[in-house]
């Protein structure tokens, strides 16, 4: 190989500090280009080769898939262990479901409730909108949507930021109100 493609496939074709991808080039693999040993749950787990050359994009998967690989990255929480949790001050629930949801449904009482969108920015230690509740980045943070899949997604971004001790809840706000833990009407938004 020589010229500035095959520099880039030895480099690791758009790795990011801390991650990288494992490289194909015309359909075989030709190592790694993983930077610190930590594989990035969201790359598609390659990069896509066209003629000759190496093409950064990661090759795609399903929403199934990537959600598995988010989840292998980290433990998830049931929702009496984050009851529990939360009752001694050791977690931080974030309800990021929307405002109808929680209108229809109800809220989990001392949540914190910050619409997904705003999420990264109100929970940012450093950020400059960070909430009051964003103290430091060993805050242990359950995210909680509706089922349980976007919060798996929002915890890896919350991760990605520096929150390393982020989570999300199995089967999100549904699987709370199933358990019969605490749910109010009141809410106290962000």
């Amino acid at each position: 190989m020589s010229g500035a493609g095959s520099e880039a496939a030895v480099r690791g074709a758009g790795e990011r500090p801390g991650y990288g991808r494992e490289l194909t080039v015309g359909g075989v693999g030709v190592g790694s280009g993983v930077s610190g040993g930590l594989k990035d749950p969201l790359d598609g787990g390659g990069v896509a080769v066209g003629d000759g050359g190496v093409d950064e994009r990661p090759v795609p998967v399903g929403i199934d898939e990537l959600l598995e690989r988010v989840r292998a990255g980290y433990e998830r929480i049931e929702p009496r262990e984050a009851y529990e949790a939360a009752q001694g001050g050791a977690v931080l629930l974030v309800d990021i479901r929307y405002a109808a949801l929680r209108d229809r449904d109800g809220l989990i009482p001392g949540a914190l409730v910050v619409e997904r969108n705003e999420l990264e920015w109100r929970l940012d230690p450093q950020g400059s909108h960070r909430a009051p509740e964003a103290t430091g980045h060993g805050l242990r943070v359950v995210v909680i949507c509706n089922e349980g899949y976007a919060s798996s997604l929002a915890a890896e971004s919350l991760r990605r930021l520096g929150l390393h001790r982020a989570t999300d809840l199995i089967g999100g706000f549904q699987a709370w109100r199933a358990e019969g833990l605490p749910v109010t009407s009141r809410a106290e938004e962000v």
